[in-house]
């Protein structure tokens, strides 16, 4: 379950942090690239948002937490059509890095409820 959780980060990082603007020092991902091709580049990043919200739901998160990763990705994809300030918002929103973070925190209160299943000593 750690991998998996591991993997959903190194995604997310890819898509919302992968590298550091010169001089600004803002890091910004795959995902605000991709926003840069009219159209397109938002369809396109919306397949690894949609990766990462299937498979909280493979990992047993609850529909209400599935829920709100999906309006996440989609107040991120919705404001990301507006040219200019949809991509000064994807760079600070991080949608994805957000329902990573969610995830990874229901997962810790699971373990933590549950002391004695095999996700606590899974660290």
């Amino acid at each position: 379950m750690t991998d998996d959780i591991e993997r959903l980060d190194q995604l997310a990082d890819r898509m919302d942090s992968f590298m550091r603007i010169p001089i600004v020092g803002v890091r910004v991902g795959l995902d605000s690239i991709l926003g840069l091709i009219p159209g397109v580049g938002d369809a396109l990043a919306l397949a690894p948002a949609g990766y990462i919200i299937a498979k909280a739901h493979r990992m047993g998160a609850p529909r209400r937490l599935v829920g709100r990763m999906a309006l996440n990705t989609g107040i991120d994809t919705l404001i990301g059509t507006i040219p200019v300030l949809g991509d000064i918002f994807d760079i600070g929103f991080k949608a994805n890095k957000r329902n990573v973070g969610l995830l990874r925190a229901h997962l810790e209160r699971e373990r933590a409820a549950q002391p004695d299943s095999p996700l606590s000593t899974s660290r």
